[in-house]
């Protein structure tokens, strides 16, 4: 399933401020090399995480799913000088792609990879966050939540993707992964110490702000 009508997103992308050459050199490896390249944030959503991280300058993100490593290069633009990016990745194949492109970047003392489950590497993580970015496995994303909402500051930015699952949330038949999506999202809606906007963008963001 394609997120937008094809003329819609070239038109999308003509009109927003282009990715480096790095993200691009990194788009084309994923596409030729990866299964699934689908799953890279690719330049618009790239862009959407790049201006939230430039906004906010935060000194510490999370990132729960590195992937290839394009969001985590898209975040790293708005970092604090001195800020780290953690970025968390279980696949190791995935994560030797990322590091080779951390390297080559201009961020590459900025962030720290860390390889294994995100439900076993966030509590050894003793840091307060600004802006965290969960794009893991779906079944977890409230384990992530529930984890890392103790380590957002006041006014610190979580942003949640694939929430709308190719449309699949609202399908009255759910397969698991959809189920704990939808349950994600209530979750977000019912939880008073944030407040929230679901992005139609790419395949749904979730954007929440810590308010206590």
């Amino acid at each position: 399933m394609e997120f937008l009508d094809k003329k819609i997103e070239e038109y999308i992308e003509l009109n927003t401020s282009i990715e480096s050459d790095i993200l691009k050199d990194l788009n084309r490896e994923t596409w030729s090399k990866v299964l699934m390249p689908r799953m890279l944030s690719g330049h618009i959503q790239g862009r959407v995480l790049s201006l939230f991280s430039s906004i906010i300058k935060p000194k510490n993100i999370i990132e729960i799913g590195t992937y290839t490593g394009y969001s985590a290069l898209c975040l790293a633009e708005g970092l604090a000088s001195n800020g780290e990016l953690h970025t968390i990745e279980i696949n190791e194949e995935h994560a030797l792609i990322a590091d080779k492109y951390f390297k080559k970047s201009k961020y590459s003392k900025n962030i720290i990879q860390h390889l294994g489950s995100g439900i076993e590497i966030i509590p050894k993580i003793n840091k307060k966050f600004q802006l965290a970015f969960i794009d893991a496995d779906k079944e977890n994303y409230s384990n992530y939540f529930d984890l890392i909402i103790d380590k957002i500051d006041k006014n610190g930015i979580i942003i949640a993707d694939n929430v709308l699952w190719s449309g699949k949330v609202i399908e009255e038949n759910k397969d698991f992964e959809t189920k704990q999506l939808d349950l994600y999202n209530k979750k977000i809606m019912e939880d008073k110490r944030v407040e929230n906007v679901l992005l139609s963008v790419r395949d749904g963001l979730m954007i929440c702000r810590k308010v206590t």
